[in-house]
């Protein structure tokens, strides 16, 4: 059977056959390093091993590799190191950034791996149950919490973060069962998006002018689409464009937002048992705490109508995310049960945006398929405008030409007019698609770009002019021409 290598790494080959994809980890050791990895086992079992020693392993792995006269084996160690701190084979695994989730679906079962762009594949790996009982005991250790057959679900988080589910017997009929939900070890930043091909340089400016919105009026938005589009992605990319002094309140059902922002408080919805604590109870908790912003990872329950109280009282800049298809959908969504969010509060809501995972050349692509406006209510009908849609033909997002609602509402607050205004978002536009140009993409530096222009406005285009300049290109914006016609 002919194979295909799409990826390959140290550990793993990504190999498309011809009706599935798999991911292949490359980890079992040959007879020679079985017989080594017995004598180190034994070396080491003269020793008490704690985790406290993970940082000092090497040395004493090293001893032991002298004592038994074999020279250092870097596989060998890797495979010790990652059964005695780590998670064994799984650690393989949890290696790879650019795998989402990793399912262990019960005993002597291949394992399962969702990759950010071949998706769900099967892996060659395959648990037997006393390795998956042992890797779900160091779980529970590492979060100081017990599973055991009077208590068979566990939820918890490893060290570096990623979210755990664990289950045992009698639930779960077939053996015990682990997904872990990665999170990125570097949170992607809106230049990556563009990049990606998320969104354009275009309607990134328009987002960061609304999110901004000249801190006096920034923008209300929710973000929807499915499971694994990449929405709180998107939101954790907006929220970089709060000013630095700004105090935001982040709630998250499992903590995944990354703002390197200064003034963030940060809430999870679970106790220190690991039970979930009450969203709303920490939503109306967040509001005694005089926040600017407020940013929900999920809505999904009575807190939508928390939020929306709060929004028509005043608090502005609130962000979140919500499952829904479409912005009808969103709108149907917070209207009825559970949300029961009236009609008439969803005034207050800016920008819906809709964001989903489409199949594009055999690859899963993330793409914002429409960005739509509140432009008020008729009877019981809240109005919509759509500003931005998805051509797929084009693999773009592009403007529909219908006027924006929010930036009359701009130019009202700031007494700058429409012109003023578009000369705003080509200033944006340009700071944007010049990171991208000089792939200036981590978040931190991103950011720090983003508030250089609060601070400094129109000399740091100046320095950016200059640094178009000194390396040959041309310093032009949209129509407007050269940079200092924008000034």
């Amino acid at each position: 059977m002919k194979m295909n290598v799409l990826e390959e790494g140290d550990y793993y080959k990504i190999v498309k056959e011809e009706f599935e994809t798999k991911y292949i980890v490359d980890i079992e050791l040959s007879p020679k390093e079985k017989e080594l990895f017995r004598k180190l086992r034994r070396c080491l079992g003269k020793q008490k091993i704690i985790p406290e020693m993970k940082e000092a392993f090497d040395l004493i792995l090293k001893e032991c590799f002298n004592s038994i006269g074999e020279p250092y084996n870097e596989r060998v160690a890797k495979f010790i190191k990652n059964e005695i701190f780590g998670l064994g084979k799984l650690e393989y695994l949890l290696e790879d950034d650019n795998l989402e989730e990793i399912m262990v679906n019960g005993d002597n079962k291949p394992v399962y791996v969702v990759h950010r762009t071949y998706g769900m594949m099967k892996t060659n790996l395959i648990l037997q149950r006393n390795d998956i009982l042992n890797i779900i005991n160091k779980i529970a250790a590492f979060a100081g919490r017990v599973i055991n057959k009077e208590n068979p679900l566990l939820d918890a988080r490893l060290p570096n973060g990623d979210r755990v589910n664990a289950t045992l017997s009698p639930p779960a009929l077939e053996g015990p069962t682990i997904t872990i939900r990665k999170f990125r070890r570097e949170a992607f930043s809106i230049v990556d998006l563009i990049k990606f091909g998320t969104l354009t340089s275009d309607l990134a400016a328009f987002l960061w002018l609304a999110v901004e919105g000249f801190r006096i009026k920034p923008a209300n938005i929710i973000i929807a689409g499915g499971t694994g589009s990449g929405k709180t992605t998107t939101l954790n990319c907006l929220a970089i464009f709060i000013p630095q002094n700004e105090r935001v309140i982040t709630i998250e059902d499992t903590a995944e937002l990354q703002l390197p922002l200064e003034h963030v408080v940060r809430f999870e919805a679970i106790s220190e048992e690991g039970k979930p604590l009450d969203f709303n109870r920490l939503l109306i908790n967040s509001l005694r705490m005089r926040p600017d912003r407020i940013i929900v990872g999920e809505i999904r329950g009575e807190e939508a109508l928390t939020l929306f109280t709060a929004m028509n009282t005043g608090h502005e800049g609130c962000m979140g995310t919500l499952h829904a298809n479409n912005s009808r959908e969103t709108i149907s969504r917070l209207t009825n049960s559970p949300m029961n969010v009236p009609i008439t509060m969803l005034r207050v809501l800016d920008l819906i945006i809709i964001q989903n995972k489409i199949m594009l050349n055999g690859k899963i692509v993330r793409r914002i398929e429409e960005v739509s406006e509140v432009a008020g209510i008729e009877g019981n009908n809240l109005l919509l405008n759509k500003l931005y849609q998805y051509d797929i033909k084009r693999d773009k997002i592009t403007s529909t030409g219908t006027p924006s609602r929010l930036f009359q509402i701009l130019a009202k607050a700031t007494g700058r007019d429409l012109k003023e205004l578009n000369i705003e978002l080509e200033k944006r536009k340009l700071i944007l698609e010049f990171l991208v140009k000089r792939n200036i993409r981590r978040l931190t530096d991103v950011v720090s770009w983003i508030q250089r222009y609060y601070q400094y406005g129109d000399k740091l285009l100046l320095e950016i002019e200059k640094e178009m300049k000194v390396v040959g290109g041309e310093a032009k914006v949209g129509g407007f021409g050269d940079i200092r016609d924008l000034l």
